[in-house]
């Protein structure tokens, strides 16, 4: 498999990248991980506007789905070629709802379905492609979930966005590379159910004795490189900062 880091920011787009969307590629099939703000631009940096194959959102709130709405001109108003049929979309249950009312002046309630063809999450195991992918709901405010993607004997794991939370262990364990958010200082910001800190992230990739971690979704005023020197505090496995345009082979 084939990790691109399209966006990487959390919360808001950085001056350095956009935010949440990872591109996860093989055997010519191309799935994407989210799609916040800024990423559709940055997603044109690595491939087609129109080569997706499948879409997940990890939940709804914008800085992990709202160039959707950008995504939908791009199918729904296609002259050259006619309006693109409907691509796989796996998000949580109201995902077409919210969009809708995003966008605000869809031609109708149902445009969206005409080039989004929406699927609602639920945890449990299904294939994509050539991707074998698990979802499991973690802990944030609103129904989110992360996912783990398997191909050719390897495996790669995106937290989404959560809290401290043992379906994040069982779904990451044992897994190649670990894409783990990481949003909150150790020591500074303590609100359970919310986001991870560099230690908890860190503490996560310990206990799922995954391979490599990668801290992501880390917002502009959030120091990384502390994240990063707390998450090796308790996991001694390879570990780094996602950039923007990182690429990983899996």
């Amino acid at each position: 498999m084939k990790l691109t880091v399209v966006g990487c920011s959390g919360s808001f787009p950085s001056a350095e990248s956009a935010c949440s969307s990872y591109l996860v590629e093989a055997d010519g099939f191309r799935l994407l991980l989210d799609m916040g703000n800024g990423a559709l631009g940055e997603l044109q940096r690595h491939i087609g506007l129109y080569d997706l194959d499948a879409i997940f959102l990890s939940h709804l709130h914008a800085d992990h789905c709202i160039d959707m709405c950008g995504y939908f001109v791009a199918r729904y108003y296609r002259h050259e070629g006619g309006r693109c049929p409907a691509i796989p979309v796996y998000a949580p249950d109201g995902a077409e709802q919210r969009l809708t009312t995003a966008y605000a002046d869809t031609p109708s309630d149902k445009s969206m379905s005409e080039v989004f063809d929406f699927h609602a999450l639920s945890s449990g195991s299904f294939d994509l492609g050539p991707f074998r992918v698990r979802t499991e709901k973690v802990c944030h405010p609103v129904e989110a979930y992360g996912i783990r993607v398997e191909h050719g004997g390897k495996s790669l794991v995106y937290s989404g966005d959560t809290g401290v939370c043992d379906e994040l262990d069982a779904l990451a364990a044992g897994a190649d590379l670990f894409l783990c958010e990481a949003s909150f200082t150790y020591g500074k910001e303590d609100i359970p159910g919310l986001h991870l800190n560099g230690r908890e992230a860190g503490a996560h990739a310990a206990r799922a004795r995954v391979g490599r971690l990668v801290l992501t979704h880390v917002p502009p005023w959030t120091d990384g490189e502390r994240n990063l020197a707390d998450a090796r505090a308790v996991y001694d496995g390879p570990s780094e900062l996602a950039r923007a345009g990182a690429v990983y082979e899996v």
